[in-house]
């Protein structure tokens, strides 16, 4: 069977930065959940930063800067928290090779999660198009990247895997 990996914010876990729970109740992921398919990451927590943790944003472009070393990963208070955003994204990574992952739908918006967009590193709340740390680094390494937003196209993208498999 085919896993797909899931921001595990979108699966109702206590990992976001302030604590808080996401409640997304969407039916294709219950019907994943149902049949066993969905592995729950967190790359933030993965990578050791606490919950709650301060805000974080990209400054200097988006995941793929930061991946490159030319972007940095700054929180609210201005510290550089870059090494555990490259840190989890390649935990995120390992996990995806380690379980077959082909296939991930994560939390748009997020700094490393992000797929369409990402804040634009100045914590007013203004987005920007872009993606996180550990969205660039599963699309560069081949695995297919999806935001909650658009959960029916990931639904028919693992309906190709599943037809090649």
């Amino acid at each position: 069977m085919i896993r797909v990996l899931v921001s595990a914010c979108l699966m109702g876990q206590p990992v976001r930065y302030d604590g808080a729970v996401m409640v997304f109740n969407n039916r294709i992921l219950n019907q994943w959940q149902q049949e066993e398919r969905i592995v729950p990451f967190c790359p933030e927590v993965a990578a050791g930063l606490t919950v709650p943790r301060s805000p974080a944003e990209i400054s200097g472009g988006d995941g793929r800067g930061v991946l490159s070393g030319y972007g940095r990963v700054l929180n609210v208070l201005g510290e550089n928290v870059t090494d555990y955003f490259i840190n989890g994204a390649q935990k995120t990574l390992e996990l995806a090779h380690l379980r077959g992952i082909k296939l991930a739908v994560l939390k748009d918006g997020s700094p490393s999660c992000g797929s369409t967009y990402i804040y634009d590193g100045s914590f007013s709340g203004k987005q920007k198009p872009g993606k996180g740390s550990t969205a660039a680094l599963l699309e560069e390494e081949g695995v297919r990247v999806f935001s909650e937003r658009v959960i029916r196209d990931a639904a028919e993208y693992l309906k190709t895997l599943e037809v090649k498999d």
